[in-house]
């Protein structure tokens, strides 16, 4: 919770009289610290994605305190980690998540129940609903989970459920977002983020694409941010 205004500013590309209006309507989630107000990355993500801000995907990746290296990250590789699932029962959201953590490929030693309390807990802070009838459910704590792979789950809904979306459509589609580390976790989100604003890759998203289509699209964003990177 370290960003300021200054922060969100660049990482949104708005002005900073933009933020203080946005925090005058009480509309961007924030603390009032010792008189300054600070950012959480992750609720910043959720909120951007879900009122369709724009988000920089090179502004969410900043390197480690020491100056090592960052591993890279793929959205193609997290999705097939994470596998993409039809038909994903459940009459309602918490029957849909308590359903989906049986399916997901995680690893040997995870808590399924423990993960399906995580996400229902991270629920009741707020909708992860991000309009268009997405969800994007994942745990608050990324770092009680046995290390591993990032893995990112597609799943469509066997139908539709409300999800408390601020406009109002029921979702169908959930993106389930499991790392193991907070870093990872929010370059992974930043990216997913990102790609749900491109049209070519909210068209792909039905259960009539093939898994393939669904993975060129994400692959040409991965393609994108890659060049963005090295110029």
């Amino acid at each position: 919770m370290n960003l300021t205004v200054r922060d969100i500013s660049r990482l949104l590309s708005v002005s900073e009289k933009t933020i203080y209006r946005w925090l005058k309507q009480g509309s961007i989630p924030a603390y009032r610290i010792q008189d300054q107000y600070r950012f959480n990355r992750a609720e910043i993500l959720e909120w951007a994605t879900s009122r369709r801000v724009a988000i920089s995907p090179k502004a969410f990746d900043d390197g480690p305190s020491d100056g090592a290296a960052l591993e890279p990250v793929s959205l193609v590789t997290s999705l097939r980690g994470g596998g993409i699932h039809y038909r994903v029962s459940g009459e309602d959201k918490t029957a849909v998540l308590k359903n989906l953590v049986h399916i997901l490929p995680l690893p040997e030693g995870t808590d399924r129940a423990l993960l399906a309390e995580m996400l229902l807990a991270r629920e009741n802070l707020g909708s992860t609903a991000v309009g268009n009838g997405i969800a994007i459910p994942h745990p608050r704590f990324p770092v009680i989970l046995p290390p591993s792979a990032d893995t990112l789950a597609l799943c469509f809904l066997d139908h539709p459920v409300d999800f408390g979306a601020l406009d109002g459509q029921p979702v169908a589609i959930l993106f389930v977002l499991v790392s193991s580390t907070v870093r990872n976790h929010l370059r992974l989100l930043s990216r997913l983020a990102f790609a749900l604003q491109d049209p070519s890759v909210r068209e792909r998203l039905s259960p009539e694409t093939g898994r393939e289509a669904i993975m060129e699209a994400f692959a040409r964003v991965d393609a994108s941010l890659s060049e963005g990177t090295a110029r």
